[in-house]
This record gives C-alpha cells, structure tokens and sequence, in this order.
C-alpha cells in the first residue's frame, strides 16, 4: 500500500527541520511542492531549498503543483473553506494516483506543523473516504509559528498555572478577549484584528516572517504600538507579496 508522509517543517527557517523530518525526506519517492502562484514563490523555494540541503536520496524525485485559490467568504464561511478543501483533495488524490506506485512514499511540507492550522490532514482524510486510492498516512511533527514567535520574544507562553488559548483573527474580532485565559495566541489574522479591542493596555508581542532572514518582531502596550505593527505588516506584505505573522496577547495587571 501507498505511503503518505506529513511533514512539519517549521515556521520558515531550515534550521527548524528535525532528525525525524529529514529522515522521512529521504524515505521518500515523492516530494510534494505545493506552489501558491507568484505572490507566494518565496513558501515555495524554501521548500525546494529545504530538499536541496537535506535529501541526500538519489531516488527521490519532486513533484510541484498548483494550489486553486480560496474564494471570499460570501454567506458562509465554512461553506467556502469547505468548497476549497474539496477541490485541493481533487488535486491530492490525482497526484497520489498518478505519482506513486502501489508500494510507493510520498511525502508533503507542511508549513509549520500539521496539527495547528493547516488543513492537509482533513484534505487526506477526505481523499481516504472518496475511496479511489488507498494509503497509509503517518505525520511528523515540526516547530509551529508559535514556538518561534516565543522563542523570538524570549519568553514563556504561559503565565504560572494560567491557561492559553489559540484562536484566529476572526474570532478575536467576532468574541473579543475571553474571560477565562490571560494569554491568547492569535493566528491567520489578515485584518490586524488586534486594533479592534477597546482594552488599549493588553500587551501585545508580534512577529512576522518568523525565523526567516526578515524576520520581524514588535513588543509593547497594544495603545502604544498596535499602529505602528498595523504599518509595518502593510509595508511588508507590499513588499514581498504576502505576509505570514503570529501575535500573543496578554491582559494587563496579570
């Protein structure tokens, strides 16, 4: 039976690929490169960067494809990632059809790491139901955008005995900052959703571009510097074409 393998390869710097991810590189037939069009060619040539140093397996081969682009959300915006997913399990199940032997390995680069975020597991998953191509799937962990932002900012995300929660920038928006965490994650935030809280002294610590060679971090009161992140990421995301940032929000006199 076919082989999937997921692979977590961090938040943007190679350094972030562990043993195991190298390993399941190398046992590979197949490495999957996903290409999000000219905007984003920079996710694409890290991964290809990432093969060029670590894959020492002279069988191995690469296979890039094309990633359809989300649409708006119009009524739903389940329905539209729902729509989404659909068609990139078309592509999935054609490449590992068409692309792998009955015995064969493939392997796809997941950003960050597979569990938070990405949906190639709920795409497979998918793909396995449909019925037309059967695998075994095993996933490899990797360093999350998370991780790097705290380790950017040199500090813990939990205060002592405190909880943590993740959540998307639409939620911040739509629900505000919970009751019951003091520290809250915020991910796939493309409308600076920070700048919507009415509680200017919550603490913000940002980054962008995490691990990579442009890497950027801002720290302060939200009131202070929430402005001043909302320029730099419009400056950034105009010159490079797209923008990947992570940001943790703490409440004040915790």
């Amino acid at each position: 039976m076919r082989k999937l393998l997921v692979i977590g390869i961090g938040a943007g710097n190679p350094e972030h690929m562990t043993v195991q991810a190298i390993n399941g590189l190398n046992r590979a037939d197949v490495l999957f490169i996903p290409d999000k069009g000219a905007s984003k060619t920079d996710l694409a040539e890290l991964r290809r960067q990432i093969c060029d140093r670590f894959v020492t397996n002279p069988k191995s081969r690469r296979v890039e494809f094309d990633v359809p682009v989300r649409a708006e959300p119009t009524s739903s915006y389940r329905v539209t990632v729902d729509e989404w997913h659909e068609a990139i399990a078309e592509i999935y199940e054609k490449l590992i059809s068409d692309e792998l032997d009955e015995n064969g390995c493939g392997a796809f680069l997941i950003w960050g790491d597979p569990s938070l975020y990405d949906s190639a597991l709920r795409i497979l998953e998918r793909v396995r139901l449909r019925g037309n191509v059967g695998f075994e799937l095993e996933v490899v962990p990797g360093i999350t955008a998370i991780q790097a932002l705290a380790a950017a900012h040199a500090t813990a995300l939990n205060r002592i005995g405190d909880s943590i929660l993740i959540t998307t920038g639409r939620r911040l928006t739509e629900e505000g900052l919970p009751a019951n965490a003091a520290s809250m994650v915020v991910m796939l935030d493309g409308k600076c959703a920070f700048n919507t809280l009415a509680d200017q002294d919550v603490f913000i610590q940002w980054g962008a571009y995490l691990g990579t060679p442009d890497e950027i971090i801002v720290s302060g009161r939200l009131g202070d510097v929430g402005a001043e992140i909302e320029r730099i990421r419009g400056e950034a995301r105009a010159k490079k074409g797209w923008i990947m940032d992570t940001y943790l929000l703490r409440k004040s006199g915790e």
